[in-house]
């Protein structure tokens, strides 16, 4: 079965290569297509957070992974599997990130803490709602937090 999507926007971000750490650094923002006004963004600034759905079209299609591998080749964490990493090389190449709004300007959704290159499509935008968020205790192996240490910062 295919699905067909269509892009809503676009990032544009002071970072075109895609490296793995350090994206706090980064800013970036998300532009409407033409098929949008700048309505579709109305009432975003109301809420603290979005979450920022893209399609990571700059991963080659030879690195994707269906299979399980050690994280960022680092053989001192486990081999798992791809759906138990965050990792860009996902079989459909669709990123998530929950980001912090800064402001909204017209079509533009100004954004801190997007994981997202340059000119990456955005598939869509949803405001975080807490009661969306987990419910109960949330867990994690050791490794992921250890990945995870030089992410943002």
């Amino acid at each position: 079965m295919s699905i067909l999507l269509s892009k809503i926007g676009t990032v544009i971000s002071s970072r075109s290569e895609i490296l793995d750490d350090l994206w706090d650094k980064e800013n970036s923002y998300v532009e409407l297509t033409e098929n949008f006004k700048e309505e579709a963004l109305f009432g975003l600034q109301e809420f603290s957070h979005v979450e920022i759905i893209f399609f990571m079209n700059q991963v080659a299609d030879e690195k994707i992974e269906t299979s399980a591998r050690h994280p960022r080749g680092r053989k001192d964490w486990p081999k798992v599997g791809i759906f138990s990493q965050r990792a860009k090389n996902r079989p459909n190449k669709i990123g998530t990130t929950i980001c912090k709004i800064s402001k909204v300007e017209g079509k533009k959704l100004f954004l801190e803490g997007l994981d997202a290159v340059d000119g990456t499509p955005v598939l869509d935008i949803k405001p975080w709602v807490v009661e969306f968020g987990p419910r109960d205790q949330v867990k994690q192996p050791k490794w992921i937090a250890e990945l995870m240490e030089r992410y943002w910062k």
